[in-house]
């Protein structure tokens, strides 16, 4: 493609804006086309945790999500030059409590996978408790793992610094209707992998429920803590997010219930300095969990100049630097980087 041809990007989530935004960065000029508002669907949650696997087993997933997480802090300050809002982004890293001297051995043998895979670029190591003050779990131990990988991310501020960016840039953001200028690429969340497992005549994915809650609770620039299949998530506007459930099965996509004060309550229990604050939001939303949970990236299969970007389930704020890159890749030079697992095809 040439420099400044059209590509129009369905889909105004985290995959679709970040695209949109790393298109117009590189000079084409970008049509967004949003059926309802930025962030509607699960891109518009609270949590943001842009957390790492773990440093073992080691594939193409986990290669491509840790060179997301790395490229994170230059993407994000790149949106917030280009646009003048802030994403809530900061890499202010993560601890987990063990429970036993079985988990410290496990804790310690990843620690030393880290040391190989992650090259320095960041820590995984197992530290006490007691460096991480009043905003720390109980630990039946007094150990942790500490990983220094993890960041954070505002969703909804996220999401309103890609809008302005991609606007800044040249962009247009068009909310309803809209007509397709160009390529096409389509970041259309778990309501297009239903299109899409429609279009195959097979399932390629589906939609999990999750629901998260915002506390007021400034505990400052502290780590997050992932405690009882609980993510608790300081933000830099004085708020603590605590997520998430997975519910399978679900009648109404954006309605919350007892599962979620169910969540609070475990929160409250897991770190004693939330016991009295106040749930100021409650969020439920869908998000896209592709059948291989990887992200579904590349060529849409015949149909000519049209591309999907979908599937980020748990980890779209992590890997959408990357997923963004590499479709900018293939969608303007066409350059095909997309890792093997990630590939519409790996889904049929």
């Amino acid at each position: 493609m040439a420099r400044g041809d059209w590509v129009t990007v369905r889909g105004g989530g985290i995959f679709g804006l970040a695209c949109a935004y790393t298109l117009a960065r590189r000079g084409a000029r970008v049509r967004l086309i949003e059926a309802t508002r930025i962030g509607a669907g699960s891109s518009g949650g609270t949590v943001g945790a842009l957390a790492p696997h773990v440093p073992e087993q080691w594939n193409p997933k986990k290669q491509f999500q840790l060179e997301s997480l790395l490229m994170a802090g230059g993407f994000w300050a790149g949106v917030a030059e280009a646009g003048g809002g802030s994403p809530g982004y900061a890499r202010t890293g993560r601890i987990q409590p063990l429970a036993d001297a079985a988990q410290v051995a496990r804790a310690e043998e990843r620690a030393a996978g880290a040391a190989a895979l992650w090259a320095g670029r960041a820590i995984w190591r197992v530290a006490p408790v007691a460096e991480f003050g009043p905003f720390a779990p109980a630990s039946p131990t007094g150990l942790v793992v500490h990983d220094s990988l993890s960041a954070r991310a505002a969703p909804r501020a996220a999401g309103a610094a890609l809008a302005a960016a991609i606007r800044a840039l040249g962009g247009e953001i068009v909310i309803g209707a809209g007509e397709e200028i160009g390529p096409v690429l389509h970041a259309t969340g778990w309501q297009g992998l239903a299109d899409l497992s429609q279009a195959f005549g097979k399932p390629v994915g589906n939609g999990v429920k999750g629901q998260s809650a915002l506390l007021r609770f400034d505990a400052g620039p502290v780590p997050q803590v992932y405690a009882e299949s609980l993510h608790i998530v300081p933000h830099a506007d004085g708020t603590v997010a605590i997520g998430s459930t997975s519910e399978r099965d679900f009648e109404a996509p954006d309605s919350t219930d007892d599962q979620l004060d169910a969540l609070i309550a475990r929160a409250r229990a897991v770190l004693p300095a939330l016991a009295d604050a106040p749930v100021i939001n409650r969020w439920a939303g869908v998000r896209p969990r592709a059948k291989s949970r990887a992200p579904i990236l590349g060529t849409w299969p015949d149909r000519k100049d049209h591309f999907i970007a979908n599937g980020g389930f748990k980890i779209g704020f992590g890997m959408a630097p990357k997923v963004a890159e590499v479709m900018a890749d293939l969608i303007l030079e066409g350059r095909d980087a997309i890792p093997a697992g990630f590939r519409v095809e790996d889904n049929l």
